[in-house]
């Protein structure tokens, strides 16, 4: 355990490099690398925990489980990745990231490989938790990463960049995979998204850096000369990175903002795990219609990532409730279009997961972390995306679990064939959201630390 834990380690900090110009050009390099490979890594590992989402009407319609036991399945991943992404968070601000990462989402692609072999019920519930543990390693290690080789006045701006890993990875699920599963059946709804896995942990192994300090740099704070986080960091007397997290647990906001997020996040997971199926059987589209239906709110989820860290820090100083509240209502109109608009009408539905993509995923770019991070001392940056991240995914699994419940018990059978009510979920899902806005409503005047 302690040779595990060493291999783990970030390493020691290495003697300054005194030529200025080498200096600049070396955090230029590893900037690039570093923004590419959390944002990029982090989509294609996303693959390997939204593969269940896509293949539902398949295994329900097949026989292999019903809408019931497939919310406990999907709940199991949502428990493991809740407790995996705040110890794992807590780890990951001692870590040496590129190990910790590529090892994360190595696990993650061999259960996948694994899930696709069997169809025993405890077997899937077993294995779909552990990979939400290994998957608990992702967000962590990006916000580590970012607190690492980004300074305050930027973080806005890159982490909306990183937070774009959504929807590069929702993008190539329910187009990508899709259509390995239209074509290939649903097994390869879990290989595919595991040889990716593979490929993903080498990238990151391979181009991402331990801290600054461990190449002969000084701190990105130091190089930029933006010490405001650290400078309220000793005013409060946390320099120590264990007491630094422990002052987490002390900060009512953050509570208030892990609330939020639960209830954004019930919002966001219910599209995701049971959009396709819902656009299925309520709207009558194919797996493929469905899937790019979808698909289209990963693409301006992207979009609105990059908008809402541009917006929070140009226009409202880098604060995020005002863009908070721009995005919630945005996102509520869309909602009201995809579930209580009568009619089917493909284009005005496009459009409204356009709006809702884009404002979704900005929510969840704030609301998921960078809120927190804001006001949390910088050296408990993972631990701080962890513990809001306990409430999102607790919260994901409950809806889990209600949404196959509340499926299961509004099927009935006409003439052999199965038809769904979904009114009473759609309810559900949308109050979410509304629940999510009265709770951001209640920080309005919260500020980052400076």
């Amino acid at each position: 355990m302690i040779n595990l834990l060493k291999f783990f380690s970030t390493g020691k900090d290495k003697p300054l490099i005194k030529n200025s110009s080498e200096v600049n050009r070396l955090f230029r390099r590893y900037r690039i690398s570093a923004i590419s490979a959390v944002t990029l890594g982090a989509g294609f590992a996303y693959t390997c925990r939204l593969a269940l989402s896509i293949i539902k009407k398949p295994l329900i319609d097949g026989g292999i489980f019903s809408a019931e036991q497939l919310g406990l399945i999907g709940s199991a991943i949502f428990y493991g990745y809740a407790f995996g992404k705040f110890f794992n968070g807590v780890l990951a601000d001692y870590a040496n990231i590129k190990k910790f990462f590529a090892t994360g989402v190595l696990f993650s692609a061999i259960i996948n490989m694994l899930m696709g072999w069997s169809s025993l019920l405890w077997l899937w519930i077993v294995l779909w938790g552990l990979n939400g543990w290994f998957q608990g390693f992702n967000a962590p290690s990006g916000i580590v990463t970012l607190s690492n080789w980004f300074s305050n006045n930027e973080r806005g701006r890159y982490y909306g960049i990183w937070a774009t890993a959504h929807g590069i990875g929702e993008g190539l699920t329910l187009v990508g995979v899709a259509a390995l599963v239209n074509h290939l059946g649903w097994r390869y709804g879990f290989w595919g998204p595991s040889v990716l896995g593979v490929l993903t942990a080498v990238g990151l192994y391979t181009f991402l850096n331990d801290r600054p300090q461990t190449l002969g740099l000084p701190s990105v704070a130091d190089w930029r000369n933006d010490h405001g986080v650290e400078i309220a960091q000793k005013k409060t007397g946390t320099k120590q990175t264990l007491l630094a997290q422990l002052t987490i647990l002390k900060l009512p906001t953050v509570w208030l903002i892990g609330l939020a997020s639960a209830m954004i996040y019930m919002t966001r997971y219910a599209i995701t795990s049971w959009g396709v199926l819902y656009l299925q059987e309520a709207k009558g589209y194919s797996l493929l219609e469905a899937g790019s239906i979808i698909g289209v709110n990963t693409v301006a989820g992207i979009a609105g990532s990059l908008a809402y860290g541009f917006i929070s820090d140009k226009f409202f100083n880098a604060r995020r409730p005002p863009a908070n509240l721009i995005y919630a209502v945005m996102e509520l109109f869309a909602l009201y279009i995809i579930f209580f608009y009568p009619g089917t009408d493909t284009k005005l539905l496009v459009f409204a997961f356009i709006l809702y993509g884009f404002t979704l995923h900005g929510l969840v770019a704030a609301l998921g972390g960078l809120f927190a991070v804001d006001i949390a001392p910088k050296k408990a940056a993972g631990a701080a995306m962890g513990f809001v991240g306990i409430f999102s995914y607790v919260a994901a699994a409950i809806q889990e679990q209600i949404s196959g419940t509340l499926i299961d018990d509004s099927i009935t059978i006409v003439n052999g064939i199965k038809q769904y009510d979904f009114s009473n979920l759609t309810i559900f899902w949308a109050g979410s959201s509304v629940l999510s806005l009265i709770f951001a409503l209640t920080l309005w005047k919260v500020k980052p630390a400076d």
